[in-house]
C-alpha cells in the first residue's frame, strides 16, 4: 500500500513537471527607452491564457501548444502589441516586446515623461489582484522628494511624522509606524531606532527607488506584521540595454543660509546575448539646515500654568550616501539567479542650544496673582574635536540589505527563493553636554519669573527682573559624556511554488510556500559625568561662549535662547585626563535602556487564484505564522543610606531573562471584479498582526528620580491583531487617469498603549511615593473605519494650452474608537480616538506639461491626530495638523537633459504637538523653506 501511494505521489509530481508537446514562453517588456514595463496585461487569446508582468517587466506562459502563437500585450497609455512567438517543443522561448506610448499622442495635448510613469503606476495597480497605490520612479522625480517618506506621503491613506522637516515614520490608514511594515525588494528592512520597530523612511533617497508598492490589502504570500500596510520599496533592476544617468545639483536652507549639494550617479547594461545584466547606482545628499523649537510642560492644577519652558536653537548638518549593486544572469532559458544590495549611510551632526526655566511655581499657592518663580538652565549639546564628530553630536545611521535569489522552471513547477541579510544600526560616540544653572538671585531668593497666557499657542515665560540673571550668577550643574549603540540584524529566507491549478476551467493557479526571519537587536549605552579638578569652570561668563539670540527666530523674537557655552571648546575638553577631571560611571542613567532582544519568526502559506469567469476572479488562502521571542532586559533599583544599620547608598542592577512564543493563523480572500476593460471592483478580507516594540516587551525598570518617574517593560504584551475589510471601486481613463473610491473597516484587538498611573506607597524604594508610572499594555479592542478617493488625470478636455494641465487629488476620512484604555484610577477611558488616526488627509497637485517646460503646485495635509494618551484627557498627546505646500518646475533642452528647480515647505509648516486642546502648545519646532535646483541627464539605448 505504502508503494502504491509513493508510485502515485510521484507521477503526480512528474505530470506537474512534465508538459510533452508543449513549451513555455518567457518574455520581458520594456518601453520606448528600454526601461521594464512592470505589471502589464499580458494574454495569449487563442488559448484564453493571460498573466502578468511582474515588477521587473517579465512574464512566463507555461505548457502552451507548440506552434506559432500570438503573444498580446494591453497597457494602459500605451498602444496594443502584439508578437509572433515560435514555440517549440520541451523548450522555453524567450521574447522582448517593446512597446510604444502612441496612444498618448492626443491632438493639441502635449505628452512627456511625467504621463508615461503614470500609466505605469496606474497599470500596476489596475492589474494586480490586491488593494494597493503604486508610485513609479517617473512620477518621484516629478516631485520636491529627497527621500523615500517626502515621495510616500502623496500616497492616499498616507501621512508622516517628520524629523528636522524631512518625513521620517509612515502611518498608513491610522496606524501607528510601528503597526506596518516597510520591506526592500520584499525583504523587512530592520529599524536602527533603539526601541521601537519604526523604519527611517528618511534614511533611503528617493532617487534610489524603481517602484514603491503600498499594499493595503495584503496577500497570504506576504508578511502578515502589516496591520496598517506593507510599503515594498523596489530598487533599480538591470536595463535591457545601455543607461547613464547623473543629477547635480545644489540650494540653500534658508533657516540657515546654508548651502545643499546633491548628486546622483547610475549606470546599468545587458550583454548582447542577454544573459547578463547589471545596474550600479549611487547618491549623496549634504545639506546644512537647522530648526528653533519651542516646548512647554503643563502644570495639571486647576489653576492651568507651565512649569518647564525650553527655548531650543539646532544646528545640523545632514548627509546621506546611498550605494546600490544588483545584478542578474541567466544560467539557461528556465533558471536565473540575482544578487540585489543597497548600502545606506548617514550622518546627522547635530549642535544644540536649550534654554530651560524650570520647576516653575506659584510664589505663594494661595495668592496667585503674586507670580512665579523657578530656576533657570543653559545647556551646550555637541561632541568631541575628532574628524568625525567635528565638535557636533553625531548619529552615525547605516541600512545595509544584501541578497541572493534564483528563479526556476521545472516543467510547469514555477520555483523561487531568497536568502538575504539586513543590519541597521545607530552609533552616537562621544556625545558631550555642558549645563549651567541659576537657581537663586544674588540675594538667595528663587528666581521670579513673569508668564503671559494671553495666546496658549505661544506662551511667552521671562525672567521678572533682567539683574537677577547675570552670566557671571551662574554655576556649573554637569559636563557630561556618553556613547550609544543600537544595532538589529535579520537573516531571511524564503521559497515558493507556484503551480497552475484550474478549478472552475478559466485558468488559475495554485501558491505555496514557506519564509524564515531571524532577528537579533541589542541596545548598549554608557553615561560618564565629569568633574573638574579646577576652578576654571565656576565662571560661567569667563569660559568661551556663543549668542544664539536671533532677531529672526521663526517662533518668534520674543523667544530669546541668548548665551551658551561654545561647542567648539565643549569639544577640546580633555575629559579622560584624571588630573583634569574625575570620571563617574552613571549607570541609573543607561542601564535600564540597554537590552538584548531575539525574535524569530516561522511563516507558512497556501494560495490559490482562480478566475471564476472572464470578468470575476479571486484569490484565497491561509497564512500561520509562528513567533518566539528571548528578551533580556536590566532591573534598577536605588538603595538608599542607612548609617545607622551600616547600609551604603548603592544602585542594584538585576538582569532578567524572558521567553515568548505564541501562533497567528491568518486567512484571507481578495475578489476582482472587472465590470469592464477600464473599470474594476475589489473586494478584501484580510487578517493582519504587529508585534510588540523590541523595548516594550524588554523586562526592565528605571527610575528617573529627578522628574519624579518610574517606566516599565512588559513582556506579557500580546501581538495586536486586526480583521480587516476592504471594497473599492476603479475607473482608469484611456488618456491615463484614474477615479477611485473605496471604504475600508478595522476590528483590532490587543492594541497597545502606555498606561500611566501614580504611585500611592514607595513601592519602587524610598521616596517613590507619588511617583508617576509608565508601562505598556494591552488595550481591549479597537475600530477603524473610512473612505479614500482618488482622481488622476490630464485635462484634455480644456481648450488651448489648458489641455496641458493635469490634476492629482486625493482624500481620506477616518473615524476610530478604542475601547480598554484605562486611566490611572483603572476605569475604563471613554470616548479615545485610537492614536495614530488622523480623520482627516488630503494631497493633490496641479501640474502643467509642456514640451520643454513643466510646472508643479504640490499640496500635503493632515489633520491633527492623537499621538499618545496620558491618564487621562488633559495629559493626552496631540500631533498638530499639517499643512505643506511645494513647487518645483523643469525645463528640457533635449530628451536627454533638463534642469530643475524646487522649493519645499513654501508655508514654513512647523512640527506641533499641543496637550489636551489645541490651544495647549507642547512643542512647535520650525524649519524654514529649502531651495534646490540643478541638472539631470539621462542616456538610454535599447538593445
Amino acid at each position: 500500500m505504502k508503494k502504491q501511494y509513493v508510485i502515485s505521489l510521484f507521477a503526480l509530481l512528474f505530470s506537474f513537471m512534465a508538459f510533452a508537446q508543449n513549451g513555455n514562453i518567457q518574455g520581458t517588456i520594456i518601453d520606448e527607452k528600454g526601461l521594464v514595463v512592470p505589471f502589464a496585461n499580458v494574454l495569449i487569446e487563442s488559448e484564453s491564457k493571460g498573466v502578468i508582468s511582474d515588477a521587473d517587466g517579465k512574464f512566463l506562459f507555461i505548457n502552451i501548444p507548440t506552434g506559432t502563437q500570438t503573444v498580446k500585450v494591453m497597457y494602459l497609455g500605451y498602444s496594443n502589441t502584439e508578437v509572433q512567438v515560435e514555440v517549440s517543443e520541451g523548450k522555453t522561448t524567450n521574447v522582448t516586446i517593446s512597446l510604444e506610448a502612441k496612444a498618448l499622442e492626443l491632438e493639441d495635448v502635449v505628452i512627456n515623461g511625467y504621463n508615461n510613469g503614470q500609466a505605469k503606476a496606474l497599470n500596476s495597480q489596475k492589474n494586480k489582484q490586491n488593494i494597493t497605490n503604486v508610485v513609479s520612479t517617473d512620477q518621484i522625480g516629478k516631485f520636491p522628494d529627497a527621500n523615500i517618506g517626502d515621495a510616500v506621503k502623496r500616497i492616499p491613506g498616507i501621512t508622516m511624522q517628520v524629523d528636522q522637516g524631512e518625513a521620517r515614520n509612515i502611518i498608513v490608514r491610522g496606524l501607528a509606524p510601528q503597526l506596518n511594515s516597510v520591506t526592500l525588494n520584499g525583504s523587512r528592512i530592520p529599524s536602527a531606532e533603539g526601541d521601537n520597530r519604526n523604519v527611517q523612511m528618511d534614511l533611503i533617497p528617493s532617487d534610489m527607488i524603481q517602484l514603491i508598492e503600498v499594499n493595503k490589502a495584503v496577500t497570504p504570500d506576504m508578511d502578515a506584521d502589516a496591520l496598517g500596510g506593507s510599503v515594498n520599496l523596489v530598487t533599480r533592476t538591470s536595463p535591457n540595454g545601455f543607461r547613464m544617468s547623473t543629477t547635480l545639483g545644489s540650494g540653500v536652507n534658508f533657516i540657515t543660509d546654508r548651502r545643499i549639494v546633491n548628486g546622483s550617479f547610475l549606470v546599468g547594461d545587458r550583454t548582447k546575448n542577454g544573459k547578463f545584466g547589471w545596474m550600479a547606482s549611487a547618491s549623496i545628499n549634504d545639506s546644512d539646515f537647522g530648526s528653533d523649537n519651542i516646548e512647554f510642560e503643563w502644570d495639571d492644577s486647576e489653576d492651568d500654568f507651565i512649569k518647564e519652558h525650553d527655548i531650543r536653537t539646532y544646528l545640523v548638518q545632514r548627509i546621506r550616501r546611498s550605494f546600490s549593486l544588483n545584478l542578474d544572469y541567466a544560467l539557461d532559458a528556465n533558471n536565473k539567479i540575482y544578487v540585489k544590495s543597497m548600502y545606506n549611510w548617514r550622518d546627522d551632526r547635530e549642535n544644540r542650544f536649550r534654554l530651560r526655566y524650570r520647576s516653575i511655581e506659584f510664589i505663594d499657592e494661595d495668592n496667585p496673582e503674586l507670580g512665579y518663580q523657578g530656576e533657570i538652565r543653559r545647556q551646550t549639546k555637541g561632541g568631541i574635536d575628532n574628524d568625525r564628530n567635528k565638535n557636533t553630536r553625531l548619529e552615525d545611521q547605516r541600512m545595509q540589505n544584501y541578497s541572493l535569489g534564483g528563479e526556476h522552471l521545472f516543467g510547469k513547477l514555477q520555483f523561487d527563493w531568497l536568502a538575504s541579510y539586513a543590519k541597521a544600526s545607530e552609533e552616537r560616540l562621544n556625545e558631550r553636554y555642558i549645563s549651567y544653572e541659576l537657581e537663586e538671585t544674588s540675594a538667595g531668593d528663587p528666581i521670579p519669573f513673569n508668564i503671559d497666557l494671553s495666546d496658549t499657542e505661544f506662551p511667552v515665560i521671562t525672567p521678572a527682573n533682567a539683574s537677577d540673571v547675570n552670566l557671571s550668577n551662574y554655576s556649573l550643574k554637569e559636563i557630561t559624556e556618553e556613547n550609544q549603540y543600537t544595532d538589529e540584524e535579520d537573516f531571511n529566507f524564503f521559497a515558493n511554488f507556484k503551480l497552475p491549478l484550474d478549478l472552475v476551467g478559466n485558468g488559475g493557479f495554485l501558491k505555496f510556500g514557506g519564509r524564515g526571519k531571524l532577528k537579533e537587536k541589542e541596545r548598549d549605552n554608557n553615561f560618564f559625568e565629569y568633574s573638574p579638578e579646577n576652578g576654571i569652570f565656576d565662571s560661567f561668563n569667563l569660559l568661551p561662549l556663543v549668542d544664539k539670540t536671533n532677531d529672526d527666530y521663526l517662533a518668534g523674537s520674543e523667544y530669546v535662547a541668548g548665551i551658551f557655552v561654545d561647542p567648539e571648546y565643549l569639544g577640546t575638553l580633555d575629559l579622560k585626563n584624571s588630573s583634569l577631571f574625575e570620571e563617574e560611571d552613571l549607570p541609573e542613567e543607561y542601564a535600564s535602556g540597554n537590552f538584548k532582544v531575539k525574535e524569530d519568526v516561522y511563516a507558512a502559506y497556501v494560495m490559490t487564484e482562480q478566475n471564476l469567469s472572464d470578468k470575476l476572479s479571486v484569490l484565497a488562502g491561509i497564512r500561520v505564522e509562528a513567533t518566539s521571542v528571548e528578551s533580556t532586559g536590566n532591573i534598577v533599583n536605588f538603595i538608599e543610606e542607612d548609617e545607622d544599620n551600616g547600609i551604603e547608598e548603592a544602585i542594584v542592577i538585576n538582569q532578567v531573562n524572558e521567553d515568548t512564543d505564541y501562533v497567528h493563523i491568518l486567512p484571507s480572500a481578495l475578489f476582482k471584479y472587472n465590470v469592464s476593460d477600464n473599470t474594476v471592483l475589489r473586494f478584501a478580507w484580510t487578517n493582519t498582526l504587529a508585534r510588540p516594540n523590541y523595548q516594550d516587551l524588554v523586562p526592565y525598570q528605571e527610575i528617573i528620580n529627578e522628574d519624579e518617574e518610574v517606566v516599565l517593560g512588559n513582556s506579557d504584551l500580546s501581538a495586536t491583531e486586526s480583521m480587516n475589510f476592504d471594497l473599492m471601486a476603479e475607473h482608469y481613463f484611456k488618456n491615463v487617469g484614474i477615479i477611485s473610491a473605496g471604504v475600508f473597516h478595522k476590528e483590532i484587538k490587543d492594541f497597545v498603549y502606555t498606561f500611566t498611573r501614580e504611585t500611592t506607597v514607595a513601592e519602587f524604594g524610598t521616596g517613590t511615593a507619588g511617583y508617576d508610572v509608565f508601562q505598556p499594555q494591552n488595550g481591549d479592542d479597537a475600530t477603524i473605519t473610512g473612505v479614500e478617493v482618488a482622481f488622476q488625470r490630464q485635462l484634455d478636455f480644456l481648450p488651448g494650452f489648458l489641455k496641458n494641465l493635469s490634476l492629482m487629488a486625493n482624500y481620506t476620512y477616518l473615524t476610530s474608537d478604542a475601547k480598554g484604555i484605562r486611566n490611572g484610577d483603572g476605569d475604563e477611558r471613554t470616548d479615545v480616538d485610537l492614536p495614530g488616526t488622523s480623520p482627516n488627509m488630503f494631497n493633490g497637485s496641479l501640474a502643467y506639461g509642456g514640451k520643454k517646460l513643466n510646472l508643479r503646485l504640490s499640496a500635503n495635509f493632515s489633520d491633527s491626530y492623537v499621538d499618545e494618551v496620558g491618564g487621562n484627557k488633559w495629559e493626552d498627546r496631540y500631533y498638530d495638523e499639517q499643512f505643506l505646500l511645494d513647487f518645483n518646475a523643469s525645463y528640457a533642452f533635449s530628451d536627454n537633459l533638463r534642469i530643475y528647480f524646487d522649493l519645499n515647505n513654501i508655508t514654513n509648516q512647523p512640527l506641533r504637538y499641543f496637550q489636551g486642546v489645541k490651544n495647549r502648545t507642547m512643542q512647535s519646532e520650525y524649519y524654514g523653506r529649502r531651495l534646490t535646483f540643478g541638472l539631470k541627464y539621462d542616456l538610454f539605448k535599447k538593445k
